[in-house]
C-alpha cells in the first residue's frame, strides 16, 4: 500500500513543492481498433497551491475526461498523474479512494447525493469515512452549508430541495474539510446567475486560503474568476492563457 504523500512532504522527483496537481503526457484511449476515441491526448498541466485553473472547451473536447482522471475516478492509457506528489498508477482502487476523501473535493454534473441522508449528512459523509468524528463532521458540514446560504436546510431530504438547491449541497461535500484540490464540473449549471456567482466567490476563496481549484466551464465569464484559462479542443491543449511558465 502506498500513503499519499502528506501536503508539505518532500515531492515526487520532478514535483515542486507546491505542485497539487500535476499531469505529465496523459492520455486516455476509450476502446482498441478503428472504433476507439482519443478522449484526451498527451496533455500536460500542472496547479499549484493557491491557483485556480479554467479549462474550456467544446463539447467532446476532453474537459470532463480531464476532472475524472485527475480525481482518481479513472485511469490513464498513457503518461503519469500526481497528486501531492503521489502518482495515481501506482495507487490501487482502495488508495485511490482513501486520498479522494483526505485531498480531493470533486462537483459532479449529476451531483450524485444520496436520497437517504440529510443535506447535512450527505456533506458530513466524507469527512466520517475519512475518520471524523459524526459531531464534528455535523459541525463541519453546517459550516460550510452556511456559506451556500442553506443552513436552515441542513436536515432537509434531497426530495424537498430544489435542483439548485442540491447543486450547492454537492458543492459544499467536495469543499468541506481540508481538500487540497477541487475539481468542479461545470459547477453552476443549475443555479440562476447571483447563485452562481457566489459559488464561484467560495471557489475563489478556497484558492486564496491555499487549494488548487479547476473548474470545468463553458461559460467565459465564469473563467474570468480564474489565474489561468486553458483551452482543449480534441483531447488536447491548444491554447493557455494568464500563463507565465
Amino acid at each position: 500500500m502506498i500513503t499519499p504523500t502528506p501536503f508539505g512532504s518532500p515531492a515526487a522527483p520532478g514535483i515542486r513543492p507546491r505542485q497539487v496537481l500535476q499531469l505529465q503526457d496523459v492520455s486516455k484511449i476509450y476502446g482498441t481498433g478503428p472504433t476507439s476515441v482519443a478522449a484526451l491526448r498527451e496533455v500536460n498541466l500542472s496547479l499549484d497551491a493557491g491557483e485556480f485553473v479554467a479549462v474550456m472547451g467544446p463539447s467532446g473536447s476532453g474537459k470532463s475526461s480531464l476532472l475524472a482522471l485527475a480525481g482518481g475516478l479513472d485511469t490513464v492509457t498513457s503518461g503519469e498523474i500526481y497528486v501531492q506528489g503521489t502518482p495515481l498508477t501506482r495507487l490501487s482502487l482502495a488508495d485511490r479512494a482513501a486520498l479522494r476523501r483526505r485531498s480531493v473535493g470533486y462537483v459532479f454534473q449529476e451531483y450524485n447525493l444520496i436520497p437517504t441522508l440529510t443535506a447535512a449528512e450527505n456533506v458530513a459523509l466524507p469527512l466520517e469515512l475519512d475518520g471524523a468524528t459524526p459531531a464534528n463532521a455535523r459541525t463541519e458540514a453546517v459550516e460550510v452549508l452556511g456559506e451556500m446560504g442553506l443552513e436552515d436546510l441542513a436536515e432537509r431530504f434531497l426530495d424537498e430541495l430544489s435542483g439548485g438547491q442540491q447543486q450547492r449541497i454537492a458543492i459544499a461535500r467536495a469543499v468541506v474539510g481540508s481538500r487540497r484540490l477541487i475539481l468542479a464540473d461545470e459547477p453552476t449549471g443549475a443555479l440562476d446567475t447571483v447563485t452562481g456567482e457566489e459559488i464561484l466567490a467560495l471557489l475563489r476563496r478556497r484558492a486564496e486560503a491555499g487549494a488548487a481549484v479547476m473548474l470545468v466551464t463553458h461559460e467565459a465569464r465564469h473563467a474570468g474568476w480564474a489565474d489561468r484559462v486553458i483551452y482543449l479542443r480534441d483531447g488536447a491543449v491548444v491554447d493557455r492563457s494568464g500563463e507565465s511558465r
